[in-house]
């Protein structure tokens, strides 16, 4: 009887299952980074919008608070979005006839909500509170970035899931005095470590890190 599988079948074979182990890894982690790149993440990312509105302008230049615009993000889930009475507090007078402002007036006067483009944007089975962050101490830059130095708004970080679980398994760095939450140029002080322990404790800081906690 012939001989079926010649000299070399079980080179042929071996090297057919590495070169599929291979092609798999490769898959793998092609697929991995590929969801981390900033294609997907759209981290540093600026959307267009119908207002190019500039918070290193309203922040830097002019001094307004983050809560003058997004006023309940210390009561409320959602940081709430300004309608367009509170940029014409100030509008009405300063670049009044701005072409630039012609959406905003539009709207004012239409009481028609301007639709923004979403910057941060988390999926719908996500649970996030602003408020209870901002209440133990969390800074806007820990999620938002220095929006202060944006001309324009863009993505500062990916907010993907392992986002979320580094800070949560390690809180207590990101622990800033409620005082400076809405600081964005704050910076901690030398030997910070033993002072941000002390507010840990203080704000009841905890290593939260269960599936229900941020899926309700």
């Amino acid at each position: 009887m012939s001989q079926v599988f010649g000299p070399r079948a079980n080179a042929v074979a071996h090297f057919s299952l590495l070169g599929a182990a291979v092609l798999t890894l490769g898959l793998s982690v092609t697929a991995f980074l590929y969801v981390r790149s900033p294609w997907v993440t759209q981290v540093g990312v600026a959307p267009e919008q119908p207002v190019p509105f500039s918070h290193k302008h309203h922040v830097i230049d002019d001094g307004i608070d983050c809560r003058y615009c997004h006023t309940t993000v210390e009561t409320s889930s959602f940081a709430g979005m300004p309608d367009t009475k509170t940029c014409m507090n100030c509008h009405s007078q300063i670049l009044a006839n701005s072409p630039v402002l012609a959406p905003v007036r539009e709207s004012f006067q239409t009481s028609k909500p301007i639709v923004w483009a979403r910057v941060d944007r988390l999926p719908d089975y996500v649970h996030f509170d602003h408020s209870i962050h901002v209440q133990k101490g969390i800074g806007c830059v820990s999620c938002h970035g220095q929006v202060d130095d944006m001309p324009l708004t863009a993505k500062a970080e990916s907010l993907q899931m392992q986002f979320c679980i580094n800070c949560h398994m390690d809180p207590e760095k990101q622990v800033r005095p409620r005082s400076e939450v809405f600081n964005l140029e704050w910076q901690p002080p030398p030997n910070y470590a033993v002072l941000q322990q002390q507010l840990a404790q203080k704000y009841k800081v905890r290593t939260e890190i269960s599936c229900s906690t941020c899926h309700q």
